[in-house]
């Protein structure tokens, strides 16, 4: 994703996250790296399936990969503002 030219509202926000997490439910590629993602989500997948096995375990819920992306800047999509 590009800089945005102004912050986004909370609306367009919620439009970004959501419409990205659809996607990634609906089995688009990730625009973020696995390894990058375990890393990021490394204390949650410890607590939910333990020291050995969250090496190997993925980040399953696509909100939270959207929420990841959208702060990184990795999501290519941009609201088109209305100039009135």
């Amino acid at each position: 994703m590009v800089k945005p030219a102004r912050l986004h509202t909370r609306f367009e926000r919620a439009r970004i996250i959501g419409a990205r997490a659809l996607q990634i439910g609906m089995g688009a590629p990730l625009y973020a790296n696995e390894e990058v993602l375990r890393e990021a989500f490394r204390e949650e997948l410890v607590s939910l399936y333990g020291l050995e096995e969250a090496s190997v375990r993925f980040v399953l819920d696509p909100l939270k990969i959207a929420l990841y992306e959208y702060e990184h800047e990795l999501i290519p999509i941009d609201i088109d503002p209305h100039l009135d």
